[in-house]
């Protein structure tokens, strides 16, 4: 990947509410850094997640791709 396509990746909000934090985190790295997160300090259980506003937003875009909404 060049420099300019690192900047056009775009940093994805990651929450944790368990240990009530939020980052962000580019978006080619978010699966391997929440289950690390979850590894380390949940057991593996399923805690911090994406931010479920931004799955949402998401979730309507590709609805809306697909001529669904």
């Amino acid at each position: 990947m060049t420099e300019a396509d690192e900047e056009d990746v775009p940093d994805i909000p990651v929450v944790c509410p368990d240990c009530d934090t939020r980052t962000k985190v580019p978006f080619p790295e978010v699966e391997d850094a929440i289950a690390r997160h979850n590894r380390q300090l949940h057991d593996g259980d399923a805690v911090a997640a994406v931010d479920p506003d931004v799955l949402e937003e998401l979730a309507d875009f590709v609805a809306e791709d697909l001529g669904l909404l």
